[in-house]
């Protein structure tokens, strides 16, 4: 069974679920949980608070734990539950680190033997039996291939949680000789906020509060904190466009794809910006997800014959 997942700073998306990429460890079941996964001896919950950046996510192993819950999804969707479930894993990693990181990624995923653990009170037993790496943004207009196949220059430009991945696409294909990754996300802007807005107003807001206010859902927080939100919206989407310029990328001479969670929540500021010329928004979380998933079909289906 193929499961493509996108283990992103802020969020874990496969092509159906999305999830805040956040973790709460109990050494007893908890009481009043609904979702909890067992393995290693400890229980495990999601967070609705997002676990610390890490460029290297395989430092330890909660990245690997949020994958046994996007797994068992994923699993619980597809109504599988045989004696052992053999997964095939489409997985990713931003351009800049793909040639670094792939190997040590993909190890990570590889347990040697079964993996058993336990979502909502069922036992599972998986044997993850190949993991492929993709590039990340690539991957996202992978659907949208049809778009981008006939461009002569492309630019995916990808806004993510900590990150704004940057990577070049000549005629359809993507030039890793070029490719950045700068710690520009929107992490970033809502930590510089959540620090003003308690400096300013003595009160203490969230991530979630941040994206709720761009989204112009209703919440109860004081104009003034909503203006300010939307100024460091503003502020940062021109911080991004100008780092972008600083990188030789000017989007008024080529056009460029904005994905990603950040994008999503900028686009009026970036849309409207003088330093964007033609560019489109893909505007699904999961568009990674998606991506790695149709590449890992065409790579399982090559390696069959």
């Amino acid at each position: 069974m193929l499961i493509a997942i996108d283990h992103g700073n802020y969020a874990i998306k496969t092509p159906r679920f999305t999830f805040v990429s956040g973790l709460t460890e109990h050494t007893v079941k908890p009481p009043m949980s609904d979702e909890i996964l067992e393995y290693g001896g400890k229980f495990w919950t999601l967070a609705s608070k997002r676990l610390h950046y890490m460029r290297d996510k395989t430092q330890d192993d909660r990245y690997f734990i949020l994958t046994l819950f996007a797994i068992a999804r994923e699993l619980e969707r597809k109504g599988h539950y045989s004696p052992t479930e053999r997964i095939q894993l489409a997985v990713g990693l931003p351009p800049e680190h793909y040639g670094s990181l792939k190997e040590k990624f993909a190890g990570y995923f590889k347990r040697s033997g079964t993996v058993k653990f336990t979502y909502k009170d069922r036992t599972y037993s998986i044997l993850i039996d190949q993991v492929m790496v993709f590039p990340q943004a690539f991957a996202a207009v992978v659907p949208q291939s049809s778009m981008v196949l006939n461009t002569l220059r492309l630019f995916i430009i990808d806004i993510g949680g900590y990150t704004t991945d940057v990577l070049l696409l000549q005629n359809g294909k993507p030039d890793l000789q070029f490719c950045r990754s700068l710690e520009t996300g929107v992490i970033t802007m809502d930590n510089d906020v959540i620090r003003k807005v308690s400096t300013q107003y003595d009160m203490k807001i969230e991530d979630e509060h941040i994206a709720a206010v761009l989204q112009e859902r209703k919440i109860y927080l004081p104009e003034e904190v909503k203006q300010e939100i939307f100024r460091a919206a503003q502020s940062h989407a021109n911080d991004i466009l100008n780092q972008l310029r600083e990188l030789q990328v000017d989007l008024r001479a080529n056009p460029a794809i904005f994905i990603g969670g950040g994008s999503i929540l900028l686009q009026p500021y970036l849309s409207e910006s003088p330093l964007v010329g033609n560019a489109e928004f893909i505007d699904s979380p999961n568009a990674n997800a998606l991506g790695y998933e149709m590449l890992g079909e065409k790579q399982l289906a090559r390696l069959r014959g």
